[in-house]
């Protein structure tokens, strides 16, 4: 593969993005959006895009859901994915499911699946460690907050947000 082709992955891997958190900062609910994993490295080809998102107790998690899916099938059009964490309370809580319709199935990895619609509390086969949800690598609204030394890409993907102010931790 060549490093063009690369570089071009992860322009659209966070075009995607760039889509989901414009979307997701209109939510109700939905108190801070952070980019976390590989996407935050200089590695060349990343498999995916990751976001950590701040919610709260009255989030509405099927807007949340919808605008998740929508970048998830933009990331799956370059056979690449993407993740959504959810933490509430800073307590990492889950994933946005992937299916559409919320209901009970044999094949939906939830410890408690159609409890809470459109949440994915898979929390015994993936969890994030403390330190990611305490301190995510940068987050991106409402604040743009960097924690670690970012690619040009990322940094560029950042100068799409106004923020009324950033912090440099």
């Amino acid at each position: 593969m060549s490093e063009h082709a690369d570089h071009g992955r992860r322009a659209n891997l966070l075009a995607a993005g760039l889509a989901f958190v414009r979307a997701a900062a209109q939510i109700r609910g939905v108190l801070g959006v952070s980019l976390l994993g590989s996407i935050c490295s200089s590695r060349s080809d990343p498999k995916d895009i990751d976001f950590l998102v701040a919610i709260s107790a009255d989030v509405d998690l099927e807007a949340l859901a919808l605008h998740s899916r929508r970048m998830k099938g933009r990331t799956q059009q370059l056979n690449r994915g993407a993740d959504i964490f959810l933490v509430r309370d800073g307590k990492y809580v889950g994933r946005i499911c992937h299916y559409r319709e919320c209901w009970p199935r044999r094949a939906c990895q939830a410890h408690h699946c159609g409890q809470t619609p459109h949440l994915n509390d898979d929390l015994t086969t993936l969890t994030l460690p403390s330190g990611v949800v305490e301190r995510p690598p940068v987050t991106i609204w409402p604040v743009i907050c960097r924690r670690v030394q970012l690619p040009q890409d990322v940094e560029g993907f950042l100068a799409e947000f106004e923020a009324p102010a950033n912090c440099v931790v």
